[in-house]
Formats: C-alpha cells, structure tokens, sequence
C-alpha cells in the first residue's frame, strides 16, 4: 500500500473521532452552563448549544480537511508515524484553542448575565407653580390683571 494512502486511511478516523468526542463532550455538558447564562430559559440555551456544536464541527472537520495535503511522500512506517502525530497533534491544538475560546465567550456571557441592574428611581416631576394670583418681586402687591410692570411700585414683573 502506498505510504501517503496509509497515511491518509489512519489520519482521517482518528482525527474525525477525536473531533465528534470533544463536540459531544462540549455538547453535554456545555448545555448546564448555558441554562444557567440563559436564566434557566432551556429553549434557548439548547438551541445556542446545537448552532455552537455546528459551528464547531465546520471550523474543526474543515481543518482536519485542509491538514491532510502532504508535502512529502512518506517512504517508511516511520515516516508515516511522524506525519501522523504532527497532524492529529496540531488537531489536538486547534481543538484546544477553539474550546478556550468558546470556555472565554461564555465566561464573558455569563459575568455580564449575572451583574445586578439596579433599578433607577424614576425622577420626581418638580413642584406645580403656587395657584393664585402672581405676587410683585419688590412689593409683593398681586397682580390682578395680567401686566407686564407692579400698578404700585411699578417693577417689572418676572
């Protein structure tokens, strides 16, 4: 068998089992942390959970897809295992990175879920003008007709 078709053949079950394990890990027990930065809303934390799990097997699958070109043929066993762990072990990182992205995006989530939101108190309309008849600055005669000047001192009204 041909050195590069074997490496192919062991390179893409365990790099896909390895990615299918830690989706559903993440899956599973993701799902408690994400009913609770949710409020205990279950509908919405499951249906964030299962976009975040599709998401996740698009970035990851499509690197293992993109991994897979060799840029040597491989001409012994030996040859083949050190592609093989160069491979699934830069898998293994970018599992590693993307999972402590998504750990870091809903720790973010969270904190800023759980922050206490004082209620303002609404603002108190200002006291309504005394009723009567206006009053002189400088007098304090009242104003029995509109006027823009006191009849007995003679200041200007405000």
């Amino acid at each position: 068998m041909n050195g590069r078709l074997l490496e192919y053949v062991l390179y893409l079950p365990v790099s896909m089992v390895l990615v299918v394990w830690v989706a559903t890990t993440l899956f599973r027990h993701g799902r408690r942390f994400l009913i609770d930065v949710f409020h205990d809303d279950e509908g919405l934390a499951d249906s964030v959970n299962h976009l975040l799990v599709v998401g996740f097997y698009l970035i990851n699958l499509g690197y293992v897809a993109l991994q897979m070109d060799l840029s040597t043929t491989p001409t012994n066993a030996a040859d083949i295992v050190e592609a093989l762990a160069m491979k699934v072990g830069l898998v293994c990182v970018v599992l590693g990175v993307v999972h402590f992205a998504n750990i870091f995006v809903f720790s973010v989530m969270r904190s800023n879920s759980r922050r206490i939101v004082v209620p303002m108190q609404p603002l108190q309309p200002a006291p309504a003008p005394p009723l009567g008849p206006r009053r002189c600055t400088n007098c304090g005669a009242a104003f029995d007709k509109p006027s823009r000047f006191c009849a007995s001192c003679g200041t200007e009204a405000l």
